[in-house]
């Protein structure tokens, strides 16, 4: 068998799956499927894209990597394990910061690694952030204020979860989530605990293998002004959130009375 017969065999095993499953996801027949495990046929380049993002490993490393002899969970640290990050640049050769659309923000988990949706986006230039990659992200809902719908968050490119800062905000490209911007809290032994900055929001987890990119928070976008009255809706979410508390606390002693009294 090949390499990457042995590949797809030791991820589907990894995930408990079936390779009907696979096959269903990937839209072709079990038996088919099963041809490229046994390293019968290959699939064509169309269908091996797709099974790449649906494994989460590079093609590069698909082929040419006997990936069982290797610690997959290191692996999986570098955003979708890639060499090389799709950019744009201008006429003069000089990159510039591709801007997501706010409307088609989940499209960019199907395009982040096509340089031709790289190259269709929206581009700006900002003279004071250099040395690195950067890119601009919607902001959505109201986890982390003042960005709210309508602003962008201006990230740069991070290498991997190692080089993660406690206490920083990034914005995480996730398998489920798609774009969010939490702040990192800690690394766990197979993910990453983030948060909101509005407390009313609890802190939560994301394995290491949902981890597509991350971009640490450099610069923001602000289409409107940020009124202090907007904080009236965070203030009131967080008296909500208190007084859900109390009423558990509440219920807690008076179960604990009913028991000593029976």
């Amino acid at each position: 068998m090949s390499v990457f017969s042995n590949n797809i065999r030791f991820l589907r095993a990894r995930r408990k799956l079936s390779q009907q499953n696979v096959a269903d996801e990937l839209l072709i027949s079990r038996v088919r499927y099963s041809k490229y495990e046994n390293g019968i046929s290959e699939p064509p380049i169309e269908l091996l894209v797709k099974i790449s993002k649906y494994f989460h490993v590079s093609i590069d490393l698909m082929l040419s990597v006997d990936i069982e002899k290797y610690p997959i969970d290191e692996m999986l640290k570098l955003p979708d394990n890639r060499i090389v990050l799709p950019v744009a640049v201008d006429n003069q050769g000089n990159d510039t910061i591709e801007i997501i659309p706010q409307k088609a923000s989940m499209g960019y988990l199907e395009g982040y690694s096509d340089i031709e949706y790289i190259e269709s986006l929206q581009r700006i230039a900002l003279p004071f952030l250099t040395n690195g990659k950067y890119r601009a992200f919607p902001a959505d809902g109201d986890s982390m204020p003042p960005f709210r719908n309508g602003s962008y968050i201006v990230g740069k490119y991070v290498e991997g979860i190692n080089e993660l800062k406690e206490g920083k905000t990034y914005v995480f490209v996730t398998l489920n989530d798609g774009i969010t911007y939490k702040r990192f809290k800690e690394r766990k032994e197979n993910a990453i605990c983030v948060s909101a900055d509005n407390s009313f929001y609890e802190p939560y987890d994301i394995p290491f293998e949902e981890v597509v990119e991350i971009w640490q928070y450099a610069s923001g976008i602000f289409p409107e002004d940020f009124e202090p009255g907007d904080y009236e809706s965070y203030n009131f979410k967080e008296m909500f959130r208190e007084l859900r508390q109390d009423i558990r606390d509440l219920d807690k002693k008076v179960s604990g009375r009913r028991r000593k009294q029976s």
